[in-house]
């Protein structure tokens, strides 16, 4: 099984929540990998992919090694296909679909961790959330509660349904909640309710704060 994690924006909290789910799937018995679909601003190895590890307290996968769980590493950090542009390369979505599909072969559950927001574009003519509902890949979704995420979780909201994509889990990050606990408590309430009643089959999870991650 494949889940796409994404989330409203690039700091929403994706690969924390990869990593702290990863990690729990596992204690239940499931066999776990993570995979970041395009890392940028990085050279020769996933920062990511890394913090995934450091949180599932496994050691690196073999398929690390393999490049299968970062098989598309870009220096400048940006969107993939500004990232792409400035390397001199184009984004071979075949080759990132074929590396998901490897490890949900090997693996009960693969978590692929999307970079950015969930529009982001892949290419100039693909956008992330495209991609992976081409896929049929169920999201995880990251929102927060920090001020202006409520626009954000409500557009990506409006996307997802309007895409008809089939929303597994939503991950509310307690983390950038912290700057305004009024903020934080309300937007929890107005999203939970709002996510019950969009995508009435998807678990909602609440993503502690975790330290040192």
């Amino acid at each position: 099984m494949i889940e796409f994690v994404s989330g409203i924006d690039t700091d929403a909290g994706k690969s924390v929540a990869t990593g702290w789910l990863a990690r729990r799937l596992m204690d239940a018995g499931r066999r776990v990998a993570t995979m970041k679909l395009v890392q940028t601003g990085n050279v020769g190895a996933s920062e990511d992919i890394a913090r995934h590890r450091a949180m599932m307290g496994a050691g690196p996968l073999p398929e690390d090694a393999e490049g299968l769980t970062a098989p598309c590493i870009l220096p400048h950090p940006c969107s993939p296909h500004l990232a792409a542009r400035l390397a001199g390369q184009t984004i071979d979505t075949e080759r990132l679909a074929a590396c998901a599909r490897t490890l949900d072969a090997r693996y009960d559950v693969t978590l692929v961790e999307g970079a950015g927001g969930l529009m982001v574009p892949l290419r100039e003519d693909l956008l992330t959330v495209d991609f992976a509902v081409a896929q049929g890949w169920p999201f995880l979704f990251v929102v927060h509660g920090a001020l202006g995420s409520l626009n954000h979780a409500l557009l990506s909201f409006e996307a997802l349904a309007a895409r008809g994509a089939r929303v597994a889990r939503i991950v509310y990050n307690r983390w950038p909640g912290r700057r305004d606990p009024l903020i934080d408590a309300d937007t929890h309430a107005y999203l939970a309710d709002l996510a019950a009643r969009m995508f009435p089959g998807a678990e909602w999870l609440d993503l502690p704060i975790v330290e040192g991650a």
